[in-house]
């Protein structure tokens, strides 16, 4: 697999009120946030309080007026879920005491009305797919509405290969004025246009993650994605350390041989490093002239452990890490193709309102056995993606 990457934050909920249904904001956020999609319901009801809060949008942009005082503790709430969200998939579980006995739940494939369907799609998550639910923020968007930020990795256990899905996306949480609990909570996915229940879109973006995919079972640099779209990923990466010399273009080979040689023991303590993936090409500028071919070395490593490079040209990096779009493909990663897909991800990215750097990386993987042949003679056992880093 191959990957682009670019940065940005989204840990956090954007600065000034947001409204959920619109991309009306009442304050420019700090940093980059991510745009939000635009929902479409059939279901007439939805409609027609989504209309409301879009007009309540409009007038708070234009004469920037405060919203009804709310007769529920929404601070409160929010604190609650920032508690509670966490233990979705795990033992504990969330409390069902905080929503109401008919509470409806709709997701793009999944409804229910009632909190035992409610908890019934929460256990067959859980038993089938193993989920890591990461509850990124939580905010009041509304009188009586709360909205979170969230990622879910999943593994379907059911088949031998163990696809692993991802989904990113927000909840939009009603709270019943009367009760103080919650009455609905909807599911809104960053990876589909059509968010409605029942949307062909969001089954199709299920089925096409149970492909058979998989990258080299070998250490890798370790990242949360914090948003997937149709088109790219979002991801936070953690530092990391290369080892790298002067490659000659993205899609090339030239100084692989060195950068490997240096796992292999060529190296001062002549010690032998375990392979790890992927195989990064890094372009600094914006006609590509500046190139690094880098060897991600085990996360366990750090610098002053490691041992000196014994030829001239190579050294030590850390990485720092940070935030990258990441747009993956398979087939051979001629120079044509890094270009078109690095040109697609950079158009992707600010159409969506976010701020690609110069430069970009190519991220190759292939099984260890077969990396020689694939670097020098571009096999086409390999998958890989464009990288694009994005300023905060």
């Amino acid at each position: 697999m191959a990957s682009t990457h670019l940065c940005h934050q989204i840990s956090r909920p954007p600065q000034g009120r947001t409204v959920s249904f619109s991309r009306l904001t009442a304050a420019k956020p700090a940093g980059i946030s991510l745009p939000t999609h635009k929902h479409v319901r059939n279901n007439r009801s939805l409609a027609v309080r989504t209309q409301t809060r879009l007009k309540r949008a409009l007038r708070l942009s234009i004469v920037d007026q405060s919203p009804p005082t709310s007769t529920v503790d929404m601070k409160q709430l929010v604190n609650f879920l920032y508690d509670d969200l966490p233990h979705l998939f795990d033992d504990q579980g969330i409390d069902r005491t905080a929503y109401d006995d008919q509470v409806k739940f709709r997701d793009p494939i999944t409804k229910h009305d009632s909190i035992g369907g409610y908890l019934f799609n929460i256990s067959l998550l859980k038993n089938l797919f193993r989920p890591d639910f990461q509850l990124h923020w939580v905010k009041q968007t509304g009188t009586y509405e709360i909205t979170t930020r969230w990622t879910m990795v999943m593994s379907f256990i059911l088949l031998p290969w163990k696809p692993e899905l991802v989904f990113t996306g927000t909840s939009v949480m009603d709270i019943n004025p009367a009760t103080g609990k919650f009455c609905s909570h909807l599911d809104f996915w960053d990876s589909i246009q059509k968010n409605d229940y029942f949307s062909l879109e969001g089954l199709w973006d299920v089925i096409k993650q149970l492909r058979i995919y998989k990258t080299p079972d070998l250490e890798t640099p370790k990242y949360q994605i914090l948003k997937r779209t149709a088109n790219y990923e979002v991801r936070k990466y953690s530092p990391f350390i290369v080892v790298e010399t002067n490659g000659d273009r993205l899609s090339g080979s030239s100084g692989f041989n060195d950068v490997a040689g240096y796992i292999f023991g060529k190296n001062s303590a002549m010690e032998k490093i375990p392979m790890t993936t992927p195989v990064f090409t890094q372009a600094f500028d914006a006609d590509k002239s500046k190139v690094s071919i880098q060897v991600v070395l085990p996360l366990e490593k750090e610098m002053s452990s490691l041992p000196d490079p014994d030829q001239e040209g190579i050294s030590l990096r850390k990485v720092e890490g940070g935030i990258a779009a990441v747009s993956k493909f398979s087939g051979k990663p001629m120079e044509d193709v890094v270009q078109e897909k690095e040109k697609v991800l950079r158009s992707n990215l600010i159409r969506d309102g976010l701020k690609p750097k110069m430069g970009c990386l190519l991220a190759r993987y292939n099984d260890p056995g077969r990396t020689w042949s694939f670097i020098m003679e571009r096999s086409t056992n390999m998958a890989g993606g464009v990288f694009a880093r994005l300023v905060p």
